[in-house]
């Protein structure tokens, strides 16, 4: 950004609060000199989930009281699955948490456009050392035989209950070794009007109820978002034909282009990617504090 570049940043902004915060100050910076700085939440560019937004915000589901994520991965299950980049604090920062967790907090955030102030946490390891790598595939890979262990520095799995500003109560939980769940996430919000719930598993589809439907025709809906009228179903080829994991990164691309355009505005911004960082903060520090509430802090350079 000082060099006059636009930015598109991986999620988590950073490791640490310190430097998720220096970079938001330096993309703010650089906004006045028509730099983009953008940070990878690509969730938000699901259709059926910007559709969720769509709908929260303009009252469908009314004042919103529980707010319930779920991700869950088994990339991690096996003790001997070797150890990577991502098993290292150096390197990574938080392990789930980070990886994963952050995915969910800012999703939540940004269906309600609200923040979470504070939560009480658990973190746990479940594998302490996996042996060393051998070969890279996927997410993991392969261990040579006989190979060393080394110690395991993140955390395997996350859970975490959460205040919203708003009034909501939010419960949170992630893991990278939920046998069986290649890659469940799911996110569910009750208003006091209806409720909307999405699951990563059926990625085109948002299921939505109406509690002012008549009483012999309530129950959950199930919204095809895959039409050219939901949010970036429209530039889908042929229309109707759904969506991989993949289009969410393209997603991503165009909106990047369209901000260093001057058509559209950057989201996430460092800066929302940096309300992120505070909140994986507060979680780790509750979970290290035996799961004190703890409150998460909202201005640059609080400690």
């Amino acid at each position: 950004l000082e060099a006059g570049k636009h930015v598109l940043c991986e999620k988590p902004l950073a490791n640490d609060v310190a430097a998720a915060d220096r970079m938001a100050a330096v993309a703010g910076r650089a906004a006045s000199r028509g730099l983009v700085a953008m940070c990878g939440f690509s969730y938000r560019r699901t259709p059926a989930l910007a559709l969720a937004r769509q709908l929260i915000q303009a009252g469908r589901i009314g004042r919103v009281r529980h707010v319930r994520a779920q991700y869950l991965q088994d990339w991690l299950s096996d003790p001997e699955a070797p150890f990577t980049w991502r098993l290292d604090r150096r390197q990574a920062g938080s392990g789930t948490l980070g990886d994963i967790g952050a995915h969910s907090i800012d999703t939540a955030q940004w269906l309600l456009g609200d923040h979470i102030t504070d939560v009480s946490a658990r973190l746990r390891t479940f594998v302490e050392s996996r042996p060393a790598l051998a070969q890279q595939v996927g997410l993991g890979g392969r261990a040579g035989a006989g190979a060393p262990r080394q110690p395991v520095t993140v955390d395997d799995a996350v859970a975490f209950t959460a205040q919203f500003e708003g009034g909501a109560l939010g419960v949170f939980e992630a893991t990278r070794l939920a046998t069986g769940h290649r890659n469940s996430n799911r996110i569910e919000i009750n208003g006091e009007d209806g409720s909307i719930a999405f699951d990563f598993r059926a990625m085109n589809e948002l299921e939505f109820y109406d509690a002012h439907d008549p009483a012999g025709e309530q129950g959950f809906r199930r919204i095809q978002a895959n039409e050219p009228e939901h949010p970036y179903a429209g530039a889908w080829w042929p229309p109707g034909h759904g969506l991989g994991y993949e289009h969410l990164f393209t997603h991503q691309a165009a909106d990047l282009i369209r901000a260093v355009a001057g058509l559209d505005t950057a989201s996430p911004s460092f800066a929302d990617a940096a309300r992120v960082q505070r909140v994986l903060a507060a979680v780790e520090h509750s979970a290290h504090h035996d799961s004190v509430r703890t409150r998460v802090h909202t201005d640059q350079g609080e400690q």
